[in-house]
């Protein structure tokens, strides 16, 4: 009795220890992309905008155009191409759903041979592929999964992705404004609390990937960086150019 119970703590130890880490990245990978999105490419056009010599309110202005139009383009891209790879989705549902109508021992044994090439012997890949079809839902389900890879019950939704973009675009965008909205009469505090927010963001990053916090977060600090200093440059050579 000791030695099952004994057996059956490791065996639950083990299945606590066994786990893995979400390689889709779940909902946390494009929202966090998406507000560093929002960060860099808002912190460029204020820091390029500054380095032309504009007026605080010229800054100010910029950062809330390139938010709303950031947000909105950000949005828009994502609905129309979720929406569209949606359709293209459903579209060879159709197909499967037809073929399964019109030749369905062709597809039983489809689905057989499947399970064969993966190891299966052949009187039980038969036997399985026989009691999976009887079903026509739930055979539509299987032939989706192994031929196209996809989850008919979990298709992603356009409107979810837009207003999700959306979101996380506008708030990532909103860092490097807030400081002036607050009262902020110098460039530094957006840049100081923009850096920040990319530190932060590429720490969140790490909780989906194999690299430290730390090691993620001054990455995309750096990176960020490097392109508030590029543009800044850029602005200060265009605006003497223009000036």
């Amino acid at each position: 009795m000791a030695i099952i119970e004994t057996e059956a703590a490791l065996h639950e130890a083990h299945r606590d220890n066994h786990t893995h880490r979400d390689v889709n990245g779940g909902w946390l990978r494009p929202a966090v992309f998406g507000a560093m999105d929002g960060l860099v490419s808002n912190l460029a056009l204020m820091t390029g905008v500054a380095g032309g010599t504009a007026s605080q309110q010229t800054v100010v202005i910029s950062g809330l155009a390139g938010l709303a139009a950031g947000a909105f383009s950000m949005a828009a891209g994502e609905y129309t191409s979720v929406a569209s790879q949606r359709e293209l989705v459903e579209a060879e549902l159709d197909v499967e759903r037809r073929e399964l109508r019109k030749h369905p021992a062709d597809e039983e044994a489809e689905l057989a041979a499947l399970y064969e090439a993966r190891g299966v012997e052949p009187e039980l890949a038969r036997e399985v592929a026989r009691q999976l079809s009887a079903d026509p839902e739930q055979a539509l389900e299987i032939h989706a999964r192994e031929e196209l890879g996809i989850d008919p019950s979990d298709l992603p939704s356009p409107t979810v992705a837009a207003v999700s973009s959306f979101g996380s675009f506008a708030l990532g965008a909103l860092l490097p404004v807030l400081p002036f909205l607050l009262g902020a009469g110098a460039l530094w505090p957006a840049v100081l609390l923009a850096l920040a927010g990319l530190f932060l963001c590429g720490a969140v990053v790490a909780k989906v990937t194999a690299r430290s916090w730390w090691y993620s977060g001054l990455r995309q600090l750096a990176l960020g960086g490097a392109a508030a200093g590029v543009t800044y440059l850029l602005g200060s050579l265009f605006g003497t150019a223009v000036g």
